[in-house]
């Protein structure tokens, strides 16, 4: 008589070994592999990956002297985590002194916050304390190291010595999305250099200008608009990007972000609605 070949393995199995569970039903083994807890008690289910949650737009900020108006905006983009840089367009940076004929003169790019801190106290600590200097170069010391000149900027250079910056992470490359001066003589120097550079990257760039009064409270005021059109700017091109592709996007060609480049006016004018006592205009321009 022929054994029957499925009791083989009944007999091959040693004594008091268990038989294994039977498989979980077809629906609950799917209900099962669609979230499994992690160790930490998260679910590892898939979702959006962290490149797409983690997707900002990089930032330049510019006024005059990159002290007030282009640092306050710097400073609160860098807390919404933007990545963001700043820069001054003047030939020598200058803040306010004894008289208006005798003004603080320092050089851009050698001259550290701290430093304009400690000389303004030690002059005259009342004047510089009631007039705001000395708490503006106080938050400034508390961002980045000293104030930058735009027509120094190296555009595509790796900022290697500004890795402390608040908002350096993501334009570690020396690379940005969007211009934001705070002036028009600003945004005039600003594209006019541009021009003269002669788009060797040939990469877009927007740039826009926000009308902002140069005194403390403005510039706070300044601060939050230029945020709140960041923010409107970045959900345009995070929708862009997931269109297109990260790959494309991320790469800087003109056709991934044509899409994106044509929505800029709409966006700004939305903006401008809500920021009436703020004047904006904007061009497209290339590094």
């Amino acid at each position: 008589m022929t054994a029957d070949p499925r009791l083989a393995g009944l007999a091959s199995r040693p004594a008091g070994v268990p038989e294994p569970p039977p498989p979980p039903p077809v629906g609950q083994a799917m209900v099962q592999s669609q979230a499994v807890p992690g160790i930490d008690g998260a679910s590892d289910e898939s979702g959006p990956s962290s490149d797409e949650n983690d997707f900002k737009l990089r930032f330049c900020t510019v006024c005059a002297s990159n002290q007030n108006r282009s640092m306050e905006a710097h400073l609160q983009l860098s807390a919404a985590k933007y990545p963001v840089v700043s820069f001054g367009t003047g030939s020598l940076v200058r803040l306010p002194g004894p008289s208006i004929t005798q003004p603080n003169v320092y050089p851009f790019n050698s001259t550290s916050y701290d430093s304009m801190y400690k000389e303004l106290e030690s002059k005259d600590p009342r004047l510089y304390r009631a007039n705001g200097l000395l708490n503006m170069l106080e938050r400034n010391r508390n961002v980045k190291w000293g104030p930058e000149r735009w027509q120094d900027w190296s555009v595509g250079m790796p900022r290697l010595n500004h890795l402390e910056d608040k908002g350096s992470r993501g334009v570690e490359g020396g690379m940005v999305d969007v211009v934001i001066t705070c002036e028009e003589r600003c945004w005039d120097a600003v594209v006019d250099d541009l021009l003269s550079r002669g788009s060797p990257l040939n990469r877009p760039v927007h740039i826009i200008n926000v009308d902002i009064k140069d005194n403390h409270e403005e510039a706070l005021v300044g601060g939050k608009a230029i945020l709140d059109l960041a923010d409107s700017l970045n959900k345009a091109a995070w929708d862009e990007r997931r269109v297109k592709g990260a790959a494309q996007w991320d790469n800087g060609s003109t056709a991934s972000r044509s899409g994106f480049d044509e929505r800029v006016p709409e966006i700004l004018a939305e903006w401008q609605a809500r920021w009436p006592q703020l004047p904006a205009i904007w061009t497209l321009g290339w590094f």
